[in-house]
């Protein structure tokens, strides 16, 4: 054994050794989580009308101040509202944007708005428990609301990253009392990850690490729990082809896999921000095909579960927090 296969021995052990480890932490890791408590607990004691305005101006600060992601913006929603557009979907506020430039340029402005307004709701989401909080929340359908939650046993909940994304999940283990098992994508630094693993626990989600998911969600569904997915974007994976808004993006095959392998009924819930203070749900079901191939039943499914983002997005464009990422091969950041 030569000098340098030894030293190559050595050096391939102690990546190995720090892979086993995990992410280092750090004094900068360490001061940002503890700055995050202390800010989110003084947020928690404002008053929650002006925080939501001032959150939407600093949002629009933003807007002019960023404008490469301004323009990935503008295209991905301009090519949203087109698609709505033509088939009547969204209303006025739609219909305006998709023929003229500068109602789409305020659809722009407001989804900087509503981006920062997700960011100040995660950082102050202990404080939506409260009786008051939660009865602002309302569905569109009441009924929706009774079928998805009325029935014991297995549940999967389909969200996007659209309005409100966490409030829905928190009004369900609260109001509702039910387990909600959901992933969180591991953040770099561990003190920013319990950090944001912690508050989010306080609500009552059981939240696990997107890396080793997959089996404790099976898991979840197998003792008749709830699960909860955000599917309208891959993270951390390549994602499936679907069709979404007339062209072709990936979403991720979860939902789908969960949904054939446990037999569980699915449930697309999308809460969007009405005002400043109040929230209204879309809950509609996404239905798994009884019969056909798995891999017929799967691309089948997920062309629902696409109709089913596009029917949510309709209800306020400007709220989908997926139009500040790449979603489609030809707009890129």
């Amino acid at each position: 054994m030569t000098a340098i296969q030894t030293a190559d021995e050595r050096v391939t052990q102690a990546a190995i050794r720090r892979t086993k480890r995990g992410p280092r932490r750090t004094i900068r890791g360490w001061l940002t989580a503890r700055l995050l408590r202390v800010v989110a607990a003084v947020l928690q004691r404002l008053p929650e009308g002006p925080l939501h305005r001032l959150a939407h101006a600093t949002g629009r600060v933003l807007y002019w101040v960023q404008p490469a992601r301004r323009r990935l913006v503008r295209a991905n929603l301009d090519r949203v509202v087109a698609y709505l557009a033509e088939r009547g979907m969204g209303g006025e506020r739609v219909a305006a944007a998709a023929r003229d430039g500068r109602s789409l340029d305020r659809l722009v402005r407001d989804a900087f708005g509503h981006y920062v307004r997700g960011y100040l709701e995660g950082a102050i989401l202990p404080a939506y428990a409260s009786e008051d909080r939660l009865a602002r929340v309302q569905p569109d359908v009441p009924a929706h609301a009774a079928r998805a939650f009325g029935e014991s046993g297995p549940l999967i909940i389909v969200g996007l990253h659209f309005g409100s994304i966490e409030i829905p999940a928190l009004w369900a283990t609260k109001k509702l009392g039910r387990r909600i098992t959901a992933p969180m994508e591991t953040i770099g630094d561990p003190d920013l990850q319990s950090y944001f693993e912690q508050s989010r626990r306080q609500t009552g989600l059981n939240v696990i690490p997107v890396e080793r998911a997959g089996a404790e969600l099976r898991a979840s569904l197998a003792h008749g729990e709830t699960v909860g997915l955000v599917a309208d974007r891959p993270v951390g994976g390549s994602g499936t082809p679907v069709e979404l808004f007339g062209a072709r993006a990936r979403l991720p095959v979860g939902p789908a896999a969960l949904a054939l392998e446990s037999g569980a009924h699915t449930w697309l819930i999308a809460t969007r921000r009405v005002g400043t203070n109040a929230y209204r749900a879309r809950i509609e079901e996404i239905a798994m095909p009884a019969k056909g191939s798995r891999r017929e039943r799967l691309a089948a499914f997920l062309a629902a579960e696409a109709r089913a983002f596009e029917r949510a997005v309709a209800d306020a464009p400007e709220q989908w927090w997926t139009a500040f990422f790449p979603i489609w091969d030809d707009i890129r950041a």
